[in-house]
């Protein structure tokens, strides 16, 4: 096959090629798993490939259209999976080297149900030492780069997914979000990030970090992609009863429909010149007109307290980190890079009144975040507030006004909102910043609106011409 197929098709149209005898699941394999020798050791997305398993699986899927059954909806698509997501007689390494010996004797269900649907497993990508370890070196090689620009960084802990998906190494793949993993590597990559509303997906063998947070969510070339995805892999999984017994729609169905008479609300908190970076303000901005153009009405929204959000998370998505992980550190401490090991021991020691009032503040912001989504089909803000520095800092911190600096502008202030209160976000991209790094624009809608967020996403991205853009690798 002509490996620029690879750049140029989303999931979705390669399944439509499959189904129709155009496009052969070996040869797509063979082609993905070609190009993954030659991309990945530039980017380091990923820490497995299954070169031989997907192989097996894509001859099967092969036969089957050949036979002409009844194909699933992502029949033959190869797809990534981050590995904190277990996977049946693959490694599963939750990004630290303690567990490189570790293959799982059974799939998570998001895995499976992916499986189910049709797809082939490619390979599992990179992450951070247990999907929390930033700024430890990394456990498996190089750090994962960004393709758009190799000295950038890709921030968040979903970084492997969304650079194999950025860097046309799988047709789909699967990242996990507690507090923006997903939708900060897809907007600093360019592709589309998705975190549904918590309890959508199953988190059953899925390594946890914290359990009022997490899910999994699809990163992808397109959102049409993005909804084929959460059909195949949302809905109750007895094995995690915390999951929603909603019915799942088809979230293919409004893909399509005009924006005429929708109501958009523009987040103004996030939009301070004196905090956004002015180039991300003008992507934002820009989007917001586009949208207007399309027959949506967009306002000016307002909630203060959004300012405060990460003081009131951070004890909450802490104290579950630190419980997630206090018998495993005390036992080997040694497991542990140096910084996330320092943080955990800090987890662990916050005290249990500071843990109550994040909890009861949460339920406040919680109440006045679902007000201010009533009104409105979308809300709308830029996705990561700033341009992505360097990979690489050469001096440690040493001084509380160099961390302010490096750090202070955080990695999910944006993001954050949406994990934290369990509401659905997506992001897609809107435009460049100077240094030819994408920037990304979020749609985010109240509790189970994954429609409405997908609808308005498909809108805006078929008809901008931003999502057509492919790095240079």
């Amino acid at each position: 096959m002509d490996a620029n197929l690879l750049m140029d098709l989303s999931g979705a149209q390669m399944a439509r090629l499959i189904a129709s005898k155009e496009l052969s699941p070996v040869e797509l394999v063979d082609a993905y798993v070609d190009r993954i020798d030659r991309i990945n050791p530039k980017v380091n997305a990923y820490v497995t490939v299954c070169q031989e398993e997907a192989l097996a699986d894509a001859r099967l899927a092969e036969d089957a259209v050949m036979r002409g059954d009844n194909l699933q909806p992502l029949h033959g698509l190869p797809f990534a999976a981050k590995d904190q997501l277990d996977t049946k007689g693959v490694v599963t390494t939750s990004g630290s080297r303690s567990l490189s010996a570790n293959i799982p004797p059974e799939d998570a269900t998001v895995i499976a149900r992916m499986k189910d649907a049709g797809a082939v497993l490619i390979g599992k990508t990179s992450m951070t030492q247990f999907a929390s370890g930033l700024g430890d070196p990394w456990q498996f090689g190089e750090p994962p780069r960004n393709p758009w620009d190799l000295e950038r960084d890709t921030i968040g802990s979903s970084n492997g997914s969304a650079i194999a998906i950025a860097a046309s190494m799988c047709a789909l793949s699967l990242g996990e979000d507690t507090g923006g993993s997903i939708r900060c590597p897809a907007s600093a990559t360019g592709a589309v990030g998705f975190r549904p509303t918590w309890g959508r997906l199953s988190r059953y063998r899925m390594h946890a970090l914290s359990w009022s947070m997490d899910s999994a969510g699809p990163i992808t070339h397109t959102v049409e992609d993005a909804a084929l995805m959460l059909n195949a892999v949302a809905g109750y999984d007895p094995k995690d009863t915390l999951t929603s017994k909603r019915p799942v729609p088809d979230f293919t169905q409004g893909l399509g429909e005009d924006m005429k008479g929708k109501r958009i609300g523009l987040i103004q908190e996030f939009m301070d010149p004196e905090f956004c970076d002015a180039e991300v303000v003008d992507a934002v901005t820009a989007a917001a007109k586009h949208l207007e153009n399309l027959g949506a009405t967009v306002e000016e929204v307002s909630l203060p307290m959004l300012r405060d959000i990460r003081l009131i998370a951070s004890p909450v998505t802490g104290s579950d980190a630190g419980h997630v992980h206090a018998e495993n550190l005390k036992a080997h401490p040694e497991h542990y890079g140096r910084n996330l090991r320092l943080r955990l021991i800090v987890d662990l020691l916050i005290p249990g009144h500071i843990l109550q009032t994040a909890t009861r503040a949460r339920a406040i912001m919680r109440r006045e975040w679902l007000k201010l989504l009533a009104p409105y089909d979308v809300l709308i803000a830029p996705t990561l507030m700033f341009k992505l520095k360097k990979i690489h800092y050469a001096n440690p911190v040493t001084e509380r006004d160099q961390a302010r600096g490096r750090f202070g502008t955080g990695t999910g202030d944006v993001t954050i909102v949406a994990a934290f209160l369990g509401t659905p976000a997506m992001t897609v991209r809107c435009g460049f910043d100077s240094n030819g790094v994408p920037i990304g624009l979020m749609f985010m809608a109240a509790p189970y609106q994954e429609a409405s967020i997908l609808n308005a996403g498909h809108a805006y991205e078929q008809t901008t011409d931003w999502h057509k853009r492919r790095p240079n690798l």
